[in-house]
């Protein structure tokens, strides 16, 4: 028996050790939400900007005004406390705009200081019984705060706020009372409440939609970042032909040339033969990473003739005639000029200048119906310099389904060259895509460029930001 008392005497000291702990942590954590003077701005509305400041300090002022009326008229007290506390309301109004818990915790002493100076004086007139706890005035700024509290502080801050309003209110009607008055306890309280509930819910409804936006901008930058890295891919996937030639090329270079020497020693045998053996394995590693590139291309169930099947030899300028034939079979207006010498270029430049050139007409389909196109190459001691030009469109354009490739598509392929790629509207309605391609490495020739309303090429900053 005197175990089972004591074990019940630990059990109960265990509980009371917890609700004391959970009490604590409570007053804690009231202590840090209504503790506070952390400054937390009215942001100005969306459609009606500052007006709403301003409202809320006419309001203080007329606060203010009939404050002081009641407290010296009705209340009889001296001008010099019937000002202060006719003052303190407006003060928390406007105070609210910036600090918002401050201005409850001002406004709430305020009321408190007025009901205790009060107390004594109520039923002096008795065709007009005194309003206790709450003054008119008291009740508006009150209310106002409460608003502006809820409107940016969390949901639970704003109930500690109701929660010692409705208490205070009580203590002083409800415990103290007074002599006969007219109370506005439950005026207060129950429009407190309403304003409280009011102000969380257009918090709330805030703080969604700003929600909404960011993840709309998070699904848009993971959507840009997704179509930099298909069209990367694509990029990647056509060129490993080009690649796969030259290494293709190095390794039966590397398996003739000891049959071209005669007696060729037995060093030369082991480097060459290394040379090929290196070049068949970077051929292998090639045709993996084109597995990986290819496992979820779209394109890889194209016909072999579309030049964008898997296995179709990457298309050249050479091709640019059946290019221009095929664009107006669909119905567009093409012409084309080459200027200069013509000559065969890198496999890279003539794969990346065709598919520019290609993607250009494609975007004058789908965004300038009616319009014309005009294509013109020029051929510069280091390189190529591309123009793809079309009028103003003569009806609008349909919905496109694309997923905004073009433009990045062609940017990167000019920057992987270390060439550059300008785009922009003409004076007339249309539109040109201008692109430099240098025939050499990077760094090795002067960049030139052309200005999009003319097309005439001039020297370029390498910082020039268009580049």
């Amino acid at each position: 028996m005197s175990r089972l008392t004591a074990v019940t005497e630990t059990g109960t000291r265990r509980a009371g050790r917890i609700g004391a702990g959970r009490v604590l942590r409570w007053l804690r954590m009231l202590r840090d939400d209504l503790c506070t003077v952390r400054v937390d701005p009215l942001p100005p509305s969306v459609w009606l900007r500052w007006l709403p400041h301003g409202v809320l300090c006419l309001a203080a002022f007329g606060i203010t005004l009939g404050g002081i009326a009641q407290f010296s008229d009705n209340g009889h007290l001296g001008p010099g406390l019937a000002s202060l506390l006719g003052f303190a309301p407006g003060a928390a109004v406007v105070l609210a705009m910036w600090r918002p818990v401050p201005a409850w915790w001002l406004s709430t002493g305020a009321m408190l200081v007025g009901a205790v100076a009060l107390h004594g004086r109520l039923g002096m007139t008795a065709q007009a019984p005194f309003t206790w706890p709450w003054t008119t005035a008291g009740i508006i700024a009150q209310l106002l705060v409460l608003l502006l509290l809820a409107l940016r502080v969390r949901a639970r801050v704003a109930v500690e706020a109701l929660a010692v309003t409705v208490l205070v209110t009580w203590l002083l009607d409800g415990v103290w009372g007074a002599p006969p008055h007219q109370s506005t306890s439950v005026v207060t309280v129950v429009l407190a409440v309403i304003v409280v509930a009011l102000g969380t819910a257009l918090r709330g409804r805030r703080e969604a939609r700003a929600e909404l936006g960011r993840q709309a901008s998070l699904t848009a930058e993971e959507r840009a970042r997704r179509t930099l890295l298909e069209e990367r891919s694509r990029i990647a996937r056509e060129l490993h032909d080009v690649v796969a030639h030259h290494m293709s090329v190095i390794s039966i270079q590397a398996q003739v040339a000891p049959h071209l020497v005669e007696n060729p020693p037995d060093e030369l045998r082991e480097n060459l033969e290394g040379i090929r053996h290196n070049a068949l394995e970077a051929l292998t590693e090639l045709r993996r990473v084109l597995g990986v590139l290819r496992s979820e291309s779209p394109d890889e169930d194209a016909p072999a003739d579309s030049g964008t099947g898997p296995h179709s030899p990457q298309p050249t300028l050479d091709r640019l005639d059946t290019l221009v034939e095929n664009t107006r079979a669909a119905g567009l207006t093409v012409t084309t000029r080459i200027n200069g010498e013509r000559r065969p270029m890198q496999s890279g430049v003539e794969l990346s200048a065709y598919r520019i050139v290609q993607e250009a007409l494609s975007n004058v389909l789908r965004h300038a119906p009616g319009a014309t196109a005009h294509v013109e190459i020029e051929y510069i001691p280091y390189g190529l310099l591309l123009s793809v030009v079309n009028s103003r469109p003569t009806r609008p354009a349909p919905p496109s389904p694309g997923a905004g490739h073009g433009l990045l598509g062609m940017r990167e392929r000019a920057a992987m060259l270390g060439g550059s790629l300008t785009a922009g509207r003409l004076a007339d309605g249309g539109y040109q895509i201008f692109a430099e391609l240098p025939a050499t490495a990077p760094g090795l020739v002067p960049h030139r460029t052309a200005d999009p309303t003319t097309g005439t090429a001039r020297a370029l900053d390498p910082k020039d930001d268009r580049a």
